[in-house]
């Protein structure tokens, strides 16, 4: 069998290898993430040029390795220019790469993955909202199976007020269950949107506390998910 496949994927993050290498990490539409060599890219005559950059959309041509495979060909399906040439965007980009990377698994399909990233790198680069990168989060939490309980207590199934939030419990928390952090009617309300296939209207939200507190719980949550801190959101929050 040929060892040589097609796929596309979006750069996560490189490294360099020895003199003139880079080893990249992608995720890939069809085999989830990818560490790869490309040879000679860090040359000034390099045939990949600038197309394997953190951000970059690719389809490209891989040779199968044991541990790493090898890019034959790349050619640029999207360079997110818009992304790339602003510092806060592309610290928000960041986030959401360095947040793939953390849960992708390495050669398992995760095609619903590679599409939220490709989706939310779009968002981004469109309008830039604050809530692309929390939203993002939220959904990514959602598709690890922790979809946080919103419309119940998490701890005891009241059905009254709801006023904190810990992803220890699942979710939201009634007055007597409470634990964690508080949140206001308003964020549970947009987060609930988010969760709840009204992201396009999420994101119109207009910058404020409510987004602030949304960005913030959605940070905390994911996470607390990873067991490890974020180290693009420290970034993120001084840009």
């Amino acid at each position: 069998m040929s060892r040589l496949y097609r796929d596309q994927g979006i750069v996560l993050r490189t490294m360099r290898l020895g003199e003139a290498d880079r080893i990249v990490t992608l995720m890939s539409a069809g085999r989830g993430k990818i560490r790869a060599v490309a040879k000679g890219v860090r040359k000034t005559k390099s045939r990949f040029g600038g197309r394997l950059e953190p951000t970059a959309h690719v389809a490209a041509l891989f040779y199968e390795g044991r541990e790493l495979d090898i890019i034959t060909q790349a050619e640029t399906l999207d360079h997110f220019r818009t992304v790339r040439e602003d510092l806060d965007s592309l610290a928000r980009a960041t986030a959401m790469l360095e947040a793939v990377d953390q849960v992708a698994q390495e050669r398992e399909a995760n095609p619903r993955l590679y599409q939220m990233l490709l989706g939310a790198l779009h968002a981004l680069g469109a309008s830039g909202g604050s809530l692309v990168v929390p939203g993002f989060f939220w959904k990514l939490l959602s598709l690890e199976g922790s979809h946080p309980v919103l419309d119940q207590c998490a701890s005891c199934g009241s059905q009254g007020e709801l006023v904190a939030f810990d992803l220890g419990e699942g979710g939201a928390l009634c007055r007597p269950c409470r634990r964690g952090v508080p949140i206001s009617p308003s964020a549970l309300s947009l987060v609930r949107k988010i969760l709840g296939g009204q992201l396009a209207e999420a994101l119109r939200e207009p910058e404020g506390p409510t987004t602030a507190e949304v960005s913030e719980l959605a940070s905390r949550s994911l996470e607390h998910h990873l067991e490890r801190r974020l180290r693009s959101l420290t970034v993120l929050d001084r840009s």
